[in-house]
């Protein structure tokens, strides 16, 4: 029997949160050593496009920051430029060049980004452990303070709209890159819902599976017509928008979808031709479930999941995970989804074998497909 067993087995750097900026160009990365020469955990990361300045939150075992502290670091001078003190854990936070959005478990707080900042708004809103929050360009949008509830916020007016998108509290919210679309899914993950965001109308609802799931990430493309969805199911769902916004849109849906730089290829795993047909006859059959008429993603491929970071540290794959202290909802950020183009995704994972992996959306004789063109590890090795 050894009587001497390693206190940490842990070899190497493992990457407890990972952050796309706002056109998918790069991604932040937060290490439980550091990032960039700081030699502590940081648990949350925020690109402000490719300018020097990065919104960093310490976190896991060693946190380099208090994680009721931002820091806005400016990676030019190296140097911290703006910091910004609370009462509880920073969850998650958002940067804009004028904005800086922040989410606390009970709240999020609007600020001007200035040198000192100035404080504009602050909300209330129901138990966020994710952090959830969304910063457009003319709007916020963040939990309300009913579970399941958002808030819509103007930010030019302050007039604040409340909508009951869930009967769960929510898991996972993003924009559309003009800011019109919201997409939500609950704790529940099986549906996704999009509304708009000029009048809060439901304009319609995804159906991700049947088995309850755990939403890693939503985002939608460039162009505002597809929508793409992970799971802890380790797959990537794409879903079509709805075209019911004005001609321009229009035609960005027909460009999308006939468009596409890539032929089918032996790799790709197309799930055939459109969702409207899973089920075939049982969907137009009276009195039947829901669920056999929902809209279903056109296609889908399997994504990477590693483990999570702090399960495994001594030694036994069975020992359960433990919350990693500083991160939002106690886990390392999982299959988060950022849209190169209309036609080329990337999904990046953090964890031990922390990776970035490779999407592509392309159309033949089935119809559409999504298939993977490759992957790299980001953290060497």
């Amino acid at each position: 029997m050894n009587t001497r067993p390693a206190i940490d087995e842990s070899t190497g750097p493992v990457s407890l949160t990972v952050g796309f900026n706002q056109d998918s160009s790069c991604f932040a990365v937060g290490l439980d050593t550091g990032f960039c020469d700081f030699n502590a955990g940081i648990g949350a990361t925020e690109m402000l496009g490719k300018a020097n300045y990065i919104a960093l939150v310490g976190g896991g075992k060693n946190p380099k920051f208090p994680i009721n502290k931002l820091i806005i670091w400016d990676d030019a001078k190296q140097v911290a430029a703006v910091t910004l003190e609370f009462r509880s854990q920073v969850l998650q936070t958002r940067l804009s060049r004028s904005q800086i959005l922040v989410a606390l478990l009970n709240s999020v707080s609007l600020y001007a980004f200035s040198s000192p900042p100035k404080k504009l708004s602050t909300f209330e809103t129901a138990d966020n452990p994710s952090g959830l929050c969304c910063l457009g360009s003319k709007i916020i949008a963040f939990p309300g303070r009913t579970p399941g509830q958002v808030q819509i916020v103007e930010m030019a007016t302050g007039n604040v709209s409340i909508i009951p998108a869930h009967g769960s509290p929510l898991n996972a919210m993003t924009l559309s890159p003009n800011g019109e679309i919201l997409a939500t899914a609950s704790e529940t993950g099986t549906l996704i819902r999009l509304f708009s965001t000029t009048n809060c109308a439901r304009i319609t609802e995804f159906r991700r599976g049947v088995d309850q799931a755990h939403i890693f990430s939503l985002a939608i493309s460039p162009s505002n017509t597809l929508l793409a969805v992970t799971s802890d199911k380790a797959t990537l769902h794409i879903f079509d928008l709805p075209q019911f916004s004005t001609s321009h849109q229009k035609s960005a849906v027909a460009s999308s979808r006939s468009s596409s730089p890539y032929s089918a290829s032996d790799t790709s795993t197309a799930e055939g031709n459109s969702n409207k047909q899973k089920w075939g006859l049982l969907g137009k059959l009276p009195l039947m479930p829901r669920l056999f008429s929902d809209t279903y993603s056109f296609a889908s491929a399997p994504i990477a999941i590693d483990d999570d970071p702090y399960s495994t540290l001594s030694g036994t794959a069975a020992k359960p995970s433990v919350p990693i202290p500083g991160i939002a909802g106690g886990k390392a950020r999982k299959g988060v989804i950022g849209w190169l183009d209309d036609w080329t995704i990337v999904v990046v994972g953090a964890g031990r074998d922390g990776r970035w992996e490779k999407f592509v959306i392309g159309k033949g004789e089935a119809g559409r497909w999504v298939g993977r063109q490759g992957w790299k590890r980001y953290l060497g090795g």
